[in-house]
C-alpha cells in the first residue's frame, strides 16, 4: 500500500519544494527524452540493490510467519511478524468505521490496552492515520509535539508503558478501513528503511483482510463468514450505539460520544461499556448518564 500523502510526523522536505532546474531566462531546460533516461550512477544502483535486498528479507520473514496459518489467525500472526521485523515491542490491528477503531487482533496485552485507550478516548495516532489516509509517526509520547496533540492519550499510553507509536493505514489511496499500530517502550523514530518495512507489512495485512471470506459469498458453503468472527467486538459496539440512540433520541455521533464519556468516567473501555449496554446492565436516560 502506498499512501497518497507522506508520513505525518516524519521529517524531510515537502514534495515540490525544490523546483526543476532551468537554463537561460526564457529558455527552460527540457528533461531527458523519456526513451533515453539518464543512466543510474553507482550510488543509485547500490541504493536500488539495498531496497531490493531489504524487501526480499522482509518478504521471507512474512512468508515464514504466515505459513500454514488459518485465515482467522492471519491478523494476529502478522502483528507478531511486525514485532519481529521492526524496533517495536508490540503491535495491534484495528478496523475503523464512523470514527470508531475496534481492535481486531494484538500481539500482547499491552497492545490490546493501548488500542482500547484510543477507542475509548476517540483520539490518538490511529484515528488520525485513518482520517488522513497516511502513516502517523508519534515518536515521543513523553514530551514535545505529540504530547500537545494528544495530551490525555499520551498520559494514558505512557502509563501503560508505551512511549512511541506508529500507525499505518490499511486500504488504498481512496479507502482506509483500518490501521496497523506499532508500539515502542522508548521514544524513537523509524528510519526510512524501517518505515518501508512497516508499509510492506501493512500492505500484506490489507490483502489478507480483504481476502478473508465474506458472508454473502459463502451462502450454502461450509467456509466461515467474513473476518471469521473476528469483528464480533465491532458488532457489539455498533449494537450498543444503536441502543443508546433509541434510549436518548440522539444520532449515532452523539450516542458514540455518550458511550465513550461514560466509559471514561467509569474507568473502563468503550468495548466494556458497550457490552454492559447490550447486556442491559447499563441504560442511558434523558435525565443523565447511564445507570
Amino acid at each position: 500500500m502506498r499512501p497518497r500523502d507522506g508520513p505525518e510526523g516524519a521529517h524531510g522536505d515537502e514534495p515540490g519544494r525544490h523546483g526543476a532546474d532551468s537554463g537561460e531566462p526564457g529558455h527552460p531546460r527540457h528533461p531527458p527524452h523519456p526513451r533515453y533516461p539518464e543512466p543510474l550512477g553507482a550510488s543509485d544502483l547500490d541504493a536500488e540493490r539495498e531496497l531490493a535486498r531489504d524487501r526480499l528479507q522482509a518478504v521471507d520473514v512474512i512468508a515464514e510467519g504466515v505459513r500454514d496459518v488459518e485465515p482467522r489467525e492471519l491478523p494476529g500472526r502478522l502483528c507478531g511478524v511486525a514485532v519481529e521485523l521492526l524496533p517495536v515491542v508490540c503491535a495491534s490491528v484495528a478496523l475503523h468505521s464512523d470514527g470508531m477503531p475496534v481492535r481486531l487482533s494484538a500481539s500482547s496485552e499491552q497492545a490490546r490496552r493501548v488500542a482500547e485507550i484510543q477507542a475509548t478516548l476517540g483520539d490518538g495516532p490511529c484515528l488520525y492515520a485513518a482520517r488522513i489516509g497516511a502513516p502517523v509517526l508519534a515518536c515521543d509520547l513523553t514530551a514535545g509535539r505529540d504530547v500537545h496533540r494528544w495530551p490525555v492519550f499520551a498520559q494514558q499510553a505512557t502509563a501503560a508503558g508505551v512511549r512511541a507509536m506508529f500507525s499505518i493505514p490499511l486500504g488504498n489511496d481512496s479507502v482506509c478501513f483500518g490501521t496497523l499500530d506499532l508500539y515502542r517502550d522508548t521514544p524513537g523514530e523509524l528510519t526510512p528503511r524501517q518505515l518501508r518495512t512497516a508499509l510492506l507489512v501493512a500492505s500484506v495485512m490489507t490483502v489478507a483482510l480483504m481476502a478473508l471470506p465474506r458472508g454473502e459469498e459463502n451462502e450454502g458453503r461450509e467456509s466461515e463468514p467474513w473476518m471469521s468472527g473476528l469483528a464480533k467486538d465491532q458488532d457489539e459496539v455498533y449494537q450498543a450505539v444503536g441502543m443508546i440512540m433509541a434510549q436518548l433520541g440522539v444520532d449515532s455521533d452523539e450516542a458514540l460520544a455518550r458511550l465513550r464519556a461514560h466509559a471514561f468516567a467509569e474507568s473502563c473501555t468503550a468495548l466494556e461499556m458497550a457490552r454492559d449496554v447490550v447486556g442491559l446492565r447499563t441504560r442511558f436516560d434523558r435525565d443523565g448518564d447511564g445507570d
